[in-house]
């Protein structure tokens, strides 16, 4: 399965409620392909990850099943929902929001029957300590130190016709960025060694020219070439490049490499994803 096919149907990869092998060998497969295919070719590499996955999975599954049930986001219902009253400022601040959503745009677009839609609602959450006046009993104590919490940057993103299709949605992307992650760490050592390779093959091309122009004029003169110095220092760079790559090892072992971050980030969800 090719990478753009994991994104054609990604609310039928992940399902909270039936966990299975073949979801964790589904789960795999997206990984691996996402982060490197040729990590297919690393000995028992399912075997290897199967257990990290594993971990992720139910991780995640735990995540999305806390999740707070879906309630109405309307106009209307500003004054009766009080999470509603907490993340606007006003009633008239929710329409502008969504209105602002491509998400919600496109999947009308495409339901045009659609009357209502469910997503998650993203937002930037701000906190600041203000001095400010507080009751206890009947005394009022002025310059007491809270913590006054504002919402802002509100963002539909995630957008489905149900919210169990939001519930697995939200467990596809929460994997893929785990896998995101990997691919951070790996890319580290990838540009490393992808800098190394460049540099290697700039060194030869420089040798063959010099090389390629002889000795010329100083073969009559029984001198020493104007650009043996260079060769020599070209030569040293070469040897010290080489040393570099070998300390990075072999393909294989860059492959095995590879798999190994992968397992560690998807072994350890926790670091990365907290609710």
């Amino acid at each position: 399965m090719g990478i753009l096919d994991w994104f054609k149907n990604r609310s039928s990869h992940f399902d909270p409620h039936q966990l299975s092998d073949e979801m964790t060998l589904r789960a795999i497969d997206k990984a691996v392909t996402l982060t490197n295919p040729s990590l297919k070719f690393v000995r028992s590499y399912q075997e290897r990850l199967a257990p990290a996955v594993g971990v992720s999975v139910r991780y995640i599954r735990d995540v999305v099943l806390s999740l707070p049930p879906a309630i109405p986001v309307s106009v209307a219902s500003w004054s009766t929902e009080p999470a509603l009253r907490a993340f606007f400022v006003s009633a008239s601040d929710i329409p502008s929001a969504l209105a602002r959503s491509q998400n919600l745009h496109t999947l009308f677009e495409k339901f045009p029957d659609l009357d209502e839609a469910y997503f998650m609602l993203v937002m930037a959450y701000n906190e600041q300590r203000v001095l400010g006046m507080s009751l206890r009993g009947d005394v009022v104590q002025r310059d007491v130190v809270q913590t006054v919490v504002g919402f802002s940057d509100h963002q539909a993103r995630i957008c489905g016709q149900e919210d169990v299709e939001i519930r697995r949605l939200l467990g596809t992307q929460a994997f893929e960025y785990l896998v995101a992650q990997a691919l951070s760490e790996i890319g580290e050592d990838r540009s490393e060694r992808r800098e190394l390779a460049d540099n290697r093959e700039l060194i030869r091309a420089r040798l063959r020219l010099l090389q390629q122009q002889g000795p010329g004029l100083g073969s009559v003169f029984a001198m020493a070439p104007a650009n043996s110095g260079e060769l020599l220092k070209l030569e040293a760079q070469l040897l010290d490049n080489e040393r570099q790559m070998e300390s990075l090892g072999s393909p294989q072992f860059a492959l095995d490499a590879e798999l190994e971050a992968l397992r560690e980030v998807l072994e350890r969800p926790e670091r990365y994803i907290r609710v």
